[in-house]
């Protein structure tokens, strides 16, 4: 409900073009006991440790290359292979696949943090910083919000709003709106000019 604050990261609902979102992503890897929890829902990058990913904890700048929604590997107090939401931290796994909804087009749908004014629809088309609240160890959701309070045409932010969730519970007069965004094309890193650094 837009009254409270329940973060749950971000969580695609459809693409561009009001083209249905149909659950794909890609793969990528975890580096074998990476020390930071993903949360599903969490912004993802590129780590400097080749070919793997880490958490993307930027909250005004971000190089993201897409959502995290899961992973797999090999417990190794289990012996077998198991699925997860999240990524526990220190995990020594050297077969970990990461789950990424990284394709640009998707919108996501995700919290505000109910900072600073309320924001209409006039805030449609303007960027956004993020709020990198404590994920759920028990659940395996983000705690990542939009920040309310930074909605602006800066460039560099890392969400682009493009609408608000039509659910009937989310009013835009309330303070913890659902908003529907896309990582913005300055800072995702399939679309922007810039390159990762080499490693």
């Amino acid at each position: 409900m837009p009254s409270t604050s329940t973060p749950y990261g971000l969580i695609p609902v459809k693409k561009l073009g009001n083209q249905p979102y149909n659950n794909s992503f890609s793969q990528y890897k975890i580096a074998s006991a990476y020390a930071t929890n993903i949360f599903k829902g969490d912004l993802v990058k590129l780590a400097t440790t080749a070919g793997t990913i880490e958490k993307d904890a930027g909250t005004t700048t971000a190089t993201p290359v897409g959502v995290f929604v899961g992973c797999s590997y090999t417990d190794p107090n289990l012996n077998y292979l198991v699925f997860r939401d999240r990524w526990p931290a220190s995990t020594v796994a050297s077969d970990v696949k990461a789950f990424v909804v990284d394709d640009p087009d998707v919108i996501f749908k995700v919290q505000g943090d109910g900072a600073g004014t309320i924001y209409g629809q006039s805030s449609i088309g303007t960027n956004a910083a993020l709020v990198q609240g404590s994920g759920s160890s028990q659940t395996g959701v983000s705690g990542v919000l939009l920040d309310s309070s930074t909605v602006a045409t800066t460039s560099t932010l890392p969400l682009k709003i493009v609408g608000f969730d039509p659910n009937p519970s989310n009013a835009l007069t309330d303070t913890y709106v659902d908003w529907w965004v896309i990582l913005n094309v300055d800072t995702h890193l399939w679309r922007t000019a810039t390159a990762n650094a080499a490693v």
